[in-house]
């Protein structure tokens, strides 16, 4: 990997709408990369297992954490080498492996080579801290939030094409998803060499280290920095009650009211727009008349109402209800991230976002073997006490934990001068 050149590397970016719109379909393709299967996925693991409810969730567990544990390791390294390199060279070259994965993943024969397939997408989808890192270069600490709330549309948005295209194309062949999410992803790599010009200039270029670009080490800012170490424990919670929606929701919801995969995917798009709109039109305002602070609390709230309502629906109707509640989790993440960014100086910002994106792979990582073995045992060993929503119980659970934890934030010290 190279530098890129001193015109690319220098050139500002402010007011470039191509470039922040490369960085918006990056970020939206990396979630594609995990919602397209979500779909489809589940229901070849069932096929493959005979039928078996429990064991079949059981493996799409191990499937998600294996895509969690990649990432855990390839982000703090794509993190620390944008700092050196650049943020440019990194996020097209992910986006080319990205769109090679899908191929691998199209062409799979077995189970074992789409295992593969998630082992090579958790790497090459570990862009979405690097393109946070190139918000944060170009964009004053006071408009991080709303900044990053865009970044945060990309995902909802994301979320809702990626189930959406799983359930609708799956419907006509398994791996016709594949094949469309590699020529987007290739396409965008292709656009980028073009249209994608550097965010961080040679002067504000930090060394590598091994030793900061390992997973543990990176996390060593989190202590260099007032305040980041709680509001990490707070992403991580945030991240691990998240998966209870990757890794356990077509099981549930199939199980319990016996949806489609079309239902699935109009579901998962509805939860995907809900939180678009939030992101998109309630941030911003939010955040400015309130506080980062307080829209990350309130955010916190909402969520843990949302996942209650996801558990306790006796019926489909009443389990669409809740989307609305849930929607307000859109606050969490963009506040989050504006706190963050505000206490690390260009330099550390790919560090900070690499590191960032380490504890939500541990929570990712976690996650999916937690919700899916709970599910596992609520309608088996447990069924006789424990309620078929209790992964849902559980997240709303560790949403108020992290509420709790939020209460307890200062605001940040004044990132270091560079």
């Amino acid at each position: 990997m190279t530098d890129t050149s001193d015109s690319a590397s220098e050139r500002p970016v402010h007011g470039r709408p191509a470039a922040l719109g490369f960085i918006f379909a990056a970020v939206l393709l990396d979630v594609m990369a995990l919602g397209v299967v979500i779909p489809v996925l589940p229901r070849l693991i069932l096929e493959l297992t005979g039928g078996n409810a429990g064991q079949a969730a059981r493996y799409i567990g191990w499937f998600g954490a294996v895509w969690a544990l990649m990432q855990f390791f390839a982000s703090p390294v794509l993190g620390a080498l944008s700092d050196r390199f650049g943020r440019r060279p990194v996020l097209l070259l992910s986006m080319l492996g990205l769109g090679l994965d899908y191929v691998v993943m199209a062409l799979a024969p077995t189970l074992a080579w789409l295992f593969l397939g998630r082992v090579l997408s958790g790497v090459t989808a570990a862009t979405f801290g690097t393109a946070n890192a190139y918000i944060a270069d170009i964009t004053p600490p006071d408009q991080r939030a709303a900044r990053f709330g865009l970044l945060s549309v990309a995902f909802g948005l994301g979320f809702i094409l990626g189930p959406a295209i799983g359930g609708l194309l799956g419907g006509l062949d398994p791996r016709l998803p594949f094949w469309v999410a590699a020529g987007l992803s290739l396409a965008n790599a292709l656009y980028g060499v073009f249209v994608l010009p550097e965010s961080l200039p040679r002067s504000a270029r930090a060394k590598f280290s091994f030793r900061m670009a390992n997973p543990i080490g990176s996390f060593v800012l989190y202590r260099e920095r007032r305040g980041l170490l709680l509001l990490a424990a707070i992403m991580l919670l945030y991240s691990l009650a998240h998966q209870v929606l990757q890794s356990t929701f077509v099981p549930y919801v199939d199980y319990r009211y016996g949806w489609s995969a079309q239902m699935v995917g109009l579901s998962l798009a509805l939860v995907g727009l809900g939180s678009i709109t939030v992101q998109g039109l309630v941030v911003r305002r939010f955040v400015a008349r309130f506080g980062e602070r307080v829209a990350l609390a309130a955010g916190l709230l909402m969520a843990a109402l949302g996942f209650t309502a996801y558990a306790a629906a006796p019926t489909t109707m009443l389990f669409l209800l809740g989307i609305p509640l849930f929607a307000f989790m859109g606050l969490v993440g963009p506040s989050m991230q504006g706190l963050m960014s505000r206490s690390v100086s260009a330099q550390e910002q790919g560090r900070l976002q690499g590191a960032n994106m380490g504890v939500m792979s541990i929570g990712n990582l976690l996650g999916p073997i937690l919700f899916t073995e709970v599910f596992a045992r609520a309608i088996g060993g447990w069924r006789a006490w424990a309620p078929v929503g209790a992964p849902f119980y559980v997240a709303a659970g560790l949403m108020v934990t992290a509420l709790l934890l939020a209460a307890a934030t200062k605001p940040p010290a004044a990132a270091p001068l560079a």
